[in-house]
């Protein structure tokens, strides 16, 4: 596989996925090498179809996903050997040990490396003889997360790894991704809804709500260039609808989601604006969804009441 500077090691071009009911409708983005991405939306916005896209575990209707360059169609069975997967629910059997696991690791992966899953289950207090269905929430994540770090894996694609972990617990996986990444051809895709993870952790964030991307791009830029401005409700009228994303009653009038915080701070001073955190930005734009308003003067009448 070659693999180059500054590639994308996760390509997605207009790929759809139509179940019916939901779909996923012509996504794009792509996940730089040596990048942690956040990929983020609500339960039920197409994070985990988009992720069995990805690893060829449902085909695409249409559209093209590329994996360290190659199309995921041309041989997704060797692909897998370089990418470590961790998903909401563990996939081993109840009655399986550490010893167990390692077994049929082995039989799995060429590049399995038995002393580093062991090393691991050490360093995550984890018993090496216990079945692993007795095991807490937490241990199955930290079980799951030693079986990806233990078969050399370039790229580590989490669904939710964190969801439903006490904030201790949390804390520790982010701190074992950020020593994963320390590597430069070392890249992670992180599905959550849980945001204050991702402001922590990721270089990139993609969007996605309704199977439909929203918002893609560097996660500094992204939170640097969207604003929370609060003011009164007749005061709304005089923003520039361009600037709105979504505007909602707050405690003390108008809380308004605006595109380019620097400008409204020098268009409207006497107006408090404050920095978004990834998840008003998350919350605003699924509202803005929900409500059909699109920062629409006829519209905002509805928005704030």
């Amino acid at each position: 596989m070659q693999r180059g500077k500054n590639m994308n090691v996760i390509e997605i071009k207009n790929a759809t996925k139509d179940f019916g009911d939901f779909k996923i409708d012509q996504i794009s983005f792509a996940v730089p090498e040596g990048s942690v991405c956040g990929f983020i939306g609500q339960n039920g916005a197409g994070k985990t179809t988009t992720i069995k896209l990805i690893l060829d575990v449902l085909n695409v209707d249409a559209g093209e996903i590329y994996v360290f360059g190659q199309n995921i169609k041309d041989d997704s069975a060797k692909l897998r050997e370089d990418i470590g997967v961790v998903f909401d629910e563990m996939g081993f059997h109840e009655f399986m040990t550490g010893k167990d696991i390692n077994i049929m690791m082995k039989n799995i992966y060429k590049n399995w490396d038995e002393k580093v899953f062991f090393d691991y289950l050490k360093r995550f207090s984890l018993p090496v003889k216990k079945q692993c269905g007795s095991f807490s929430r937490g241990m199955r994540m930290k079980l799951q997360i030693a079986v990806a770090l233990s078969h050399n894996a370039k790229l580590l694609i989490m669904d939710e790894p964190t969801s439903g972990l006490d904030p201790i617990v949390r804390n520790e996986m982010i701190q074992i991704f950020r020593e994963y990444v320390l590597e430069e051809d070392h890249t992670i895709l992180l599905s959550s809804h849980i945001t204050g993870d991702l402001e922590k952790l990721a270089d990139e964030v993609v969007f996605i709500n309704g199977g439909k991307i929203v918002l893609a791009g560097n996660k500094d830029d992204i939170i640097e260039k969207h604003g929370l401005l609060k003011c009164k409700k007749d005061d709304l009228k005089d923003i520039n609808e361009s600037f709105i994303v979504y505007a909602q009653s707050g405690t003390y009038g108008v809380e308004v989601l605006v595109n380019d915080r620097r400008a409204c701070a020098k268009l409207y001073p006497e107006m408090i604006i404050e920095q978004a955190s990834l998840e008003d930005i998350m919350l605003f734009y699924v509202n803005r969804s929900i409500s059909g308003t699109y920062g629409k003067t006829s519209d905002r009448s509805d928005a704030t009441e």
